[in-house]
């Protein structure tokens, strides 16, 4: 993963995991060092062993590279020096937690914008997450936990990965490792155990972490793979360029309303026009002639979502028409679009009905593509 051969742009490896606790900052320490004895120049930017002896035990023998001290609301807070680590320069850098958010004060918000800093810098990272925070799967974990997770990464971020491993573990033998306090002290554990720790949650987080893991393995193998660790390091011949991407036959179209729904819809498009390799717009149809005439509470609603599509990648567009169906289905038509992806309407009250007939329209007059109508699923809760 690391390489010498790549000056310009440095790689990124991501350790992923379904839960706390499962090794995944272990292993990337052990990565580490193995690195550092083949001479590589590895430095820790940032680590969490939340009191986990084996992992401040692995992080001996590693340089660390200060954390950065910033005073927020009368706090003091500890974050990842990223100027310390740019101005170091080592050829690669250990910084865990990747979906952090950064205390207000810091150079970006997220801590995996950092990381792209880095990269752009020419520095490798090997960095951490788990599987419920990758955008795309947000309304699907929900789904499983009851958990709606607040820290996501954009799925376009983790295709910048060279590299993602699953680091595993059997959700009993995570459950043991609980129970014995070797994952959080007691008092946590047991909140832990209202939460992710369920072993019925657990289980389908695995699950979903797997299929992941070998969609990312499978894209990664059309565009050309890698050489392993030890050829970056060894080898002295030109790298080879690998073949062009083949060019998208699909192309999906979301469409965006004010509905709380839509930000559902966005991550389902993202996901289906990931899996399928297919091009993914964004349009929202705009009967005023300018958004600034909406109400304050629509407007606020529909640049939510435009900015939420884009941070995902979506190909974004707010076109005006006072016929919705018709100006979606001509854009449709003009960009080649293979399928549409909208939002049932919730049978109530007048704006149900006009949703409703707005549906019906668009699949009548859609034919030669496929309409999706995806559903705004509500969580069952247990007695």
């Amino acid at each position: 993963m690391p390489g010498l051969d790549s000056p310009k742009h440095g790689q990124l490896k991501v350790y992923l995991g379904y839960a706390a606790g499962v090794g995944k900052t272990y292993q990337m320490l052990a990565d580490a060092h193995e690195l550092h004895r083949k001479g590589f120049d590895v430095v820790i930017g940032y680590l969490e062993p939340h009191g986990r002896k084996d992992t401040i035990a692995m992080a001996q023998g590693l340089e660390l590279v200060p954390r950065k001290r910033i005073e927020y609301r009368g706090t003091a807070f500890e974050e990842m020096n990223l100027e310390g680590i740019l101005e170091r320069k080592p050829q690669g850098a250990v910084v865990d937690e990747f979906p952090h958010s950064n205390v207000p004060g810091c150079s970006h918000a997220k801590r995996w914008e950092d990381v792209l800093t880095l990269l752009d810098a020419g520095i490798d990272v090997l960095t951490t997450m788990n599987i419920q925070h990758l955008e795309s799967l947000n309304d699907q974990v929900w789904q499983m936990t009851g958990v709606r997770v607040r820290e996501t990464i954009p799925d376009w971020v983790m295709k910048q990965a060279s590299e993602v491993v699953m680091v595993d573990l059997t959700p009993r033998a995570l459950l043991n490792r609980l129970e014995r306090g070797v994952v959080y002290p007691p008092e946590k554990a047991q909140r832990a155990l209202q939460n992710f720790f369920k072993e019925s949650s657990l289980v389908a987080l695995r699950e979903l972490a797997l299929r992941q893991t070998a969609h990312e393995i499978e894209i990664r193998q059309v565009a050309l793979p890698d050489p392993p660790v030890a050829d970056h390091l060894t080898k002295e011949e030109e790298p080879v360029t690998p073949p062009a991407p083949p060019t998208p036959t699909d192309r999906i179209l979301v469409h965006l309303t004010e509905n709380p729904s839509t930000a559902m819809l966005i991550r389902r498009g993202r996901r289906v026009a990931d899996y399928i390799g297919a091009e993914c717009f964004a349009v929202f149809i705009l009967r005023e002639s300018d958004l600034a005439e909406l109400s304050p509470v629509r407007r606020e609603a529909i640049e939510r979502h435009l900015n939420f599509a884009r941070n995902l990648h979506l190909d974004t567009h707010v076109l005006e028409g006072d016929d919705i169906a018709r100006t979606l289905i001509t854009f449709a038509r003009l960009h080649r679009v293979t399928q549409i992806f909208i939002a049932r309407p919730r049978y109530s009250h007048w704006h149900g009905f006009v949703a409703r007939n707005l549906v019906h329209r668009i699949v009548a007059e859609a034919g030669d593509m496929q309409v999706t109508v995806v559903a705004e699923r509500q969580r069952q809760h247990s007695a």
